[in-house]
């Protein structure tokens, strides 16, 4: 195999995809990928990753290596970050036979992750995940003790100018299929224009599909200045402690934000916000809810996000995956079978009709006529 290209690079992946152009090799050190970061690269169309951490360590079945598989995106792992430091970014590098080139000279050796590789390594994190789980339940209910007053009342909910009272919310957060699923709802959104709130990077999806959002909420690590300018109003998710460190960027872009000291993920507050401003029904898509979300967001439990569903379950409808629902394409014989059951009553009251039926009468005896019949 055989790869030239530039060279984009950043320890941080999110912090990378917005740098990416087609074409491009994208230079990682993103230990146990997950499926939204690999996602992400799959859009931008980049030609290979090089990864300097352990794509799969078999510590849980991590999704993002299989869809860049799928995707044809060739995955290589070198194991020494230090060997590439003379590789600036936008370099154009070689890679082949085993080995990373720049200026016709090796830079180092590479591995390359072929997919018998990756699911026999998916293979060992399935095999692993029984001795996780043990550790994400244990964890998830020391947490929940800890995290308790997130939902009993003793973390309180900031005034929004916002009138969310007896309406629909719609929160959208940048996972699995949510752009799908977002296409799948948009006439939903079209006709009853639920409050729009996004989750960080949600906001950005959302104006992809032309909305606005109403809120934007979370830690700001991963959303556009341009949705941030857009939204109509920006809550900072802070730490318990009232630190966040989302509000300088939102600041020098002109914004005044409300801040929300909270536990838990901004995903959970924008539930909770929601909830306590009354709303009469809310919409989570691409929410994280599973064991395998978390651990590839690098949380150890869910406690908070198990505490906000209990309170708001009853107002709660979770639209993930709602695409697989109503995403099977249309058989174009079931036209025929439409049409012929229209023509059947059509057809049924025609030969009813006295009229047709002298007409069909005297039909026939012309054509016995002309046929000597």
């Amino acid at each position: 195999m055989y790869i030239k290209g530039r060279v984009k690079r950043d320890k941080v992946t999110k912090n990378l995809t917005d740098r990416l152009d087609s074409g491009d090799i994208a230079l990682i050190s993103h230990k146990d990928l997950d499926e939204i970061a690999a996602l992400s690269l799959v859009e931008k169309g980049i030609s290979c990753i090089i990864n300097t951490e352990k794509t799969i360590s078999g510590k849980y079945p991590n999704r993002g290596p299989e869809v860049l598989i799928k995707n044809s995106i060739p995955i290589f792992e070198v194991e020494n970050l230090k060997e590439l430091e003379s590789i600036k970014e936008g370099d154009i590098i070689e890679i082949w036979g085993g080995r990373i080139l720049l200026n016709d000279k090796t830079i180092t050796n590479y591995r390359h992750l072929k997919e018998d590789d990756i699911y026999s390594m998916l293979e060992e994190g399935t095999d692993n995940l029984d001795l996780e789980l043990d550790r994400f339940i244990e964890n998830t209910l020391e947490y929940a003790k800890k995290e308790k007053g997130l939902v009993t009342g003793h973390v309180k909910v900031p005034k929004i100018k916002t009138n969310i009272d007896s309406k629909h919310v719609l929160i959208v957060v940048r996972g699995m299929d949510y752009k799908r699923d977002l296409a799948t709802i948009k006439t939903y959104i079209d006709e009853i224009k639920p409050i729009l709130i996004g989750v960080d990077g949600g906001g950005d999806a959302l104006m992809e599909f032309g909305y606005i959002p109403d809120i934007i909420i979370g830690d700001m690590d991963s959303v556009s200045d341009e949705c941030l300018k857009a939204s109509k109003e920006v809550i900072v998710h802070a730490f318990k402690d009232g630190e966040a460190p989302g509000v300088d960027r939102v600041e020098k872009l002109g914004i005044k934000p409300i801040i929300y000291p909270s536990p838990g993920t901004s995903e959970d507050i924008a539930l909770l916000l929601s909830y306590e401003k009354n709303a009469d029904l809310i919409v989570a898509l691409g929410t994280h809810t599973n064991m395998i979300d978390f651990l590839e967001k690098g949380r150890p439990g869910m406690a908070s996000t198990f505490l906000v569903r209990l309170k708001v379950g009853d107002r709660l409808v979770d639209a993930r995956g709602v695409n697989k629902l109503y995403g099977s394409s249309f058989d174009p014989k079931y036209l025929g079978f439409i049409i012929l059951a229209a023509l059947i009553p059509v057809i049924v009251l025609t030969l009813l009709n006295p009229i047709t039926r002298s007409f069909i009468t005297l039909m026939k005896i012309r054509i016995r006529l002309l046929l000597g019949i």
